[in-house]
C-alpha cells in the first residue's frame, strides 16, 4: 500500500483526514478490499488525536466507503454508495463524503412578488413575496452544479434576513426548516449557453435536472432547479413491489 496522502489544509483536522482516505479510493489506488492503514499509523501521520482519526473513520463507515471485517480488519467497500432518489441531498456534504474540498457563490438575490411569472413553480395560492436565489457550487474549484432557488418568504420569514455568505441555501433549509411532504423531478436537457458558461462546459452538453419541492403540510416551503453536468451526478431509485 502507498504511504498515506499529505492534507489539503482546508477545514477541521477530521475532514481533511477524510478526504486524505478518500483520494486513494477514487483514483484506484485502493480498490474496493484493500485494508486501510490502522488508527495509530493515521495518528502518527498525521499528528492527530485517536478521536480526531475515529471520527473520520467513523463517517467514511457511515457513509459507506469503508467496512470492518473481523479478520482483515478495516477495507475499502465493495461497491461505494449511490445518492438515492426520494432523499433531501445537501450538496456541501455530497462533495465532502467524495473527498472534495466544497465552495459556492450567490451570483444573484432578489425577491419576487407572486405574480412574477418566474415564482409560479413554488405552486402558491396566497399573493406572498418570493424569494429568489441563484447560487453555483464547486468541488475542488471546479463548477458542480447550478441551483436556482425559489424560497416562500411567508412560510420561511427568516431567509428574508439570511445573507448565504458562509452557509449555502440548501444547506440552511435543510437544517433549519421542517418539511413534511417532497417531489423530484429528474430530466436530461442540453446545456443552455448561459449554463454552459457557468459550469465551464460546452454548449449543448448533457445535463442532469432535478426540479425539487418541499411542502409542510399543505404550504409550500421551496422550489429548486439544480443542473448538474451529466457525467458528474448520478440519482437511483429502489422501490418495493406493492404486491409484497
Amino acid at each position: 500500500m502507498s504511504d498515506l496522502e499529505d492534507l489539503d489544509g482546508q477545514g477541521p483536522l477530521w475532514q481533511q483526514i477524510r478526504r486524505a482516505l478518500i483520494r486513494p479510493m477514487n483514483d484506484g489506488t485502493w480498490p474496493p478490499g484493500t485494508k486501510i492503514p490502522k488508527e495509530l499509523e493515521i495518528m502518527e501521520r498525521y499528528g492527530a488525536a485517536r478521536m480526531t482519526v475515529h471520527r473520520a473513520l467513523r463517517d467514511l463507515a457511515a457513509e459507506g466507503l469503508i467496512t470492518r471485517k473481523r479478520r482483515a480488519g478495516t477495507v475499502v467497500a465493495e461497491r461505494p454508495p449511490e445518492r438515492p432518489l426520494l432523499e433531501i441531498w445537501d450538496i456541501g456534504a455530497e462533495v465532502e463524503r467524495l473527498g472534495g474540498v466544497y465552495s459556492f457563490e450567490v451570483l444573484a438575490r432578489e425577491t419576487l412578488d407572486a405574480t412574477d411569472p418566474r415564482a409560479a413553480a413554488l405552486g402558491l395560492d396566497e399573493p406572498t413575496p418570493v424569494l429568489r436565489l441563484l447560487v453555483r457550487h464547486f468541488s475542488d474549484g471546479s463548477a458542480l452544479q447550478i441551483e436556482e432557488r425559489l424560497i416562500n418568504l411567508a412560510a420561511v420569514p427568516a431567509a428574508a434576513d439570511m445573507s448565504f455568505a458562509d452557509e449555502a441555501p440548501g444547506t440552511w433549509l435543510v437544517h433549519t426548516v421542517p418539511w413534511s411532504d417532497a417531489e423530484h423531478v429528474v430530466s436530461a436537457e442540453e446545456a443552455t449557453r448561459e449554463v454552459a458558461r457557468l459550469l465551464s462546459i460546452r454548449t449543448g452538453t448533457a445535463c442532469l435536472v432535478v426540479e425539487r419541492r418541499t411542502w409542510n403540510d399543505a404550504e409550500p416551503i421551496t422550489w429548486a432547479r439544480l443542473v448538474h453536468p451529466g457525467d458528474k451526478r448520478r440519482l437511483v431509485g429502489r422501490f418495493r413491489s406493492g404486491n409484497e
